[in-house]
Order: structure tokens, then C-alpha cells, then sequence
């Protein structure tokens, strides 16, 4: 190949890797997906395929993209960090207060930031959210609502407009998922808890939908102090259960 068209290609693959690496950064790729096949991808893109291999691997040596024989992956780039801090805190007797600490403190400003920045594609996917939200709020297996608690806060970080806080908090709350901090599906099973839960995040969405900072901000700080409450009262009452059911077993290690 002329010395030229080597440059050539070099420059058309590198304004390749740039799309998709802002794709990535603007949260447009998410970390874990599967990217659409190379022929497919080259179609979308209106690029060569020799062009987009190169730049493909460019992305890849530099850890935002994973080649599997399977195809191609957005790396879960932020793992390497994420690991160990679950490591940490696992089992750790300040993790939850820790993290629900942060939470306030990022979710309260993520949506008063997301009230005033929201652009009208991002209020019609929360709008759909809180549609999935009542709907699954119906069904007797908390699961798919839990699941779109996720997506919900996921929205309202996109809806800020912060790249960091939209990429920290997603991996974050991939740890979240594996109850590293608490158990989720035991929040979502204490009674009455399903239903405050979901009036809380209507009131986010609708005061993010409304463009309130103010009001998006305290239901935002609002809903992380009420779930916190009722996880340290999960907490509780295990504890007393423990205790109670060591109370118990003393029997088989006294004399009669």
C-alpha cells in the first residue's frame, strides 16, 4: 500500500476511535455491552472495515474496548478499582454509612443538576422509567421494580450531564447489585417499604421533570436518608434475631 493511503487510513481510524471512545465517555456505550459486528458496525459508521479493525484495536490496547472471539465488548473499565474496594468493604461495619453518605451527597446534586440540564430526550426516557416503575410495582416479585430503581437513578445521572459522576456511579452501582454495601432484595421485601420507595422516586422524577433544582435536590437527599434508615433497621433486627436464636442454642452447650 502507497505511503499515502497507509496515512490516510491512520487518520480515518483514529477519527474512528475518537467517535467511539466519546460514545463511550457520553455514556451513549455502556460498560459490558456488546458492540454490533464488525460489518454491521462498519455500515453504521460509514467506514471501511479495515479502518474500523484499526481503530477498533487502538481502543482496545488502550483498555475502553475488550476483543473476545465472540466480538466485541465495552470494557467494565473502572473494575480494576471497583474489585478491590468491594474487597474492602465487604463485611465492613461502616460500609453502609460510608456509602450511603456518599450517596447524599452525589445523588442530591446529580438531581439538581439533572432538573436544570435535562434535555427533552433525557425527560422522556425518565418519564418512561417511572412508567416501567408503576407497572412493576404491581407484581408480587420485587425484582424488575429493583431493577428499574437502577435504571432510574442511572437516568437521572445521564440527565446531569457529568460524565464522572454518570461513569463513578454506574460502576458503583454494579456493586450495589452484589449487595456488597446491603441487601437490596431484603429492602424491597420489608413491609410497606415498596410503596415508599416508589412514591420517593415519582418525587424525583417529577421535580427533575418540572426543572425544580430545589425541590429535586431534597426528595434526591430525601430518599437516600429514608432508605438508609430502614436498612440500619434490617440491620437491627437481624442482629436481635442473631442474638436471639444464640440465646437459644446455649442449650446444647450447658449441663442439664
Amino acid at each position: 500500500m502507497p505511503m499515502s493511503n497507509v496515512v490516510r487510513t491512520q487518520k480515518i481510524a483514529d477519527a474512528i476511535a475518537l467517535h467511539i471512545e466519546r460514545l463511550i465517555l457520553e455514556g451513549a456505550l455502556r460498560p459490558g455491552e456488546k458492540l454490533a459486528s464488525e460489518r454491521d458496525l462498519a455500515l453504521a459508521l460509514d467506514v471501511s472495515r479495515p479502518s474500523l479493525r484499526e481503530a477498533m484495536d487502538a481502543l482496545a490496547e488502550r483498555g475502553l474496548l475488550k476483543m473476545t472471539r465472540g466480538g466485541a465488548y465495552v470494557a467494565q473499565f473502572l473494575t480494576p478499582l471497583m474489585a478491590p474496594l468491594a474487597t474492602l468493604y465487604r463485611d465492613n461495619e461502616n460500609a453502609a454509612a460510608d456509602y450511603f453518605e456518599f450517596r447524599r451527597w452525589v445523588e442530591s446534586q446529580a438531581a439538581r443538576s439533572a432538573a436544570i440540564r435535562a434535555t427533552d430526550v433525557d425527560k422522556s426516557a425518565i418519564r418512561a422509567c417511572v412508567a416501567q416503575m408503576r407497572k412493576v410495582h404491581k407484581l408480587s416479585d420485587p425484582t424488575e421494580e429493583a431493577r428499574a430503581d437502577v435504571n432510574l437513578h442511572i437516568l437521572i445521572y445521564e440527565a446531569s450531564h457529568n460524565s464522572i459522576v454518570l461513569h463513578v456511579m454506574r460502576a458503583l452501582s454494579e456493586l450495589l447489585r452484589s449487595n456488597v454495601f446491603f441487601n437490596r432484595h431484603n429492602l424491597y421485601l420489608r413491609p410497606g417499604v415498596r410503596d415508599q420507595l416508589l412514591a420517593q422516586h415519582i418525587a424525583i422524577a417529577e421535580a427533575v421533570l418540572a426543572g425544580n433544582p430545589d425541590l429535586a435536590e431534597k426528595a434526591a437527599a430525601d430518599h437516600i436518608n429514608y432508605v438508609f434508615g430502614t436498612v440500619e433497621e434490617i440491620q437491627r433486627d437481624s442482629r436481635r434475631l442473631k442474638t436471639s436464636l444464640t440465646r437459644v442454642g446455649r442449650n446444647n452447650l450447658v449441663a442439664d
